[in-house]
């Protein structure tokens, strides 16, 4: 296809073009640079191309998911700090170590209802059918254990915040 026929077919399309690159942007102005720089595109390849409207549509949506990609991939600078400080990875080692020699103070039963619960995320009625007990033991089992370790350790132990 010749030049002449490229500024003949987006005189013709551009109007159905430009819907399209809206609906992909949102945009009225974000829509016609997505087209004018498509359109800049498919013209070096024009004397190639079989189905212009085809593949200027296919041009504007790729374009588009590289530009989203780009968004996506791009750091967010903000005026606010982050929520918390980033954690030292030896404060977490000391945690779990704490956390190890506090299930050693409570019993048998109720360090295996508290790790297989909360450590392994087995629901109540797994951890009962495991254990071999009651629903309403695993429940029980789990408040209480939960209340030894927060006594141990001074600590909400789900929230993981020292208890005031």
């Amino acid at each position: 296809m010749a030049a002449g026929e490229f500024q003949d077919f987006v005189e013709v399309r551009y109007g159905d073009l430009l819907r399209t690159a809206y609906l992909l942007t949102g945009s009225q102005h974000a829509a016609e640079d997505l087209l004018q720089s498509s359109l800049l595109r498919v013209m070096r390849h024009w004397d190639r191309v079989d189905e212009p409207l085809a593949y200027v549509r296919r041009a504007m949506v790729n374009q588009r998911t590289s530009i989203w990609r780009r968004l996506r991939n791009a750091e967010v600078l903000t005026d606010d700090p982050p929520d918390r400080p980033a954690e030292d990875p030896m404060d977490r080692v000391l945690q779990r170590q704490s956390l190890l020699q506090a299930l050693d103070r409570i019993p048998v039963r109720m360090r295996a209802v508290l790790v297989l619960r909360y450590w392994e995320d087995l629901s109540e009625t797994d951890t009962a059918a495991m254990l071999g007990i009651s629903v309403g033991s695993v429940k029980s089992q789990a408040s209480r254990g939960l209340a030894r370790l927060r006594d141990v350790l001074g600590v909400d132990v789900l929230a993981g915040r020292r208890a005031s």
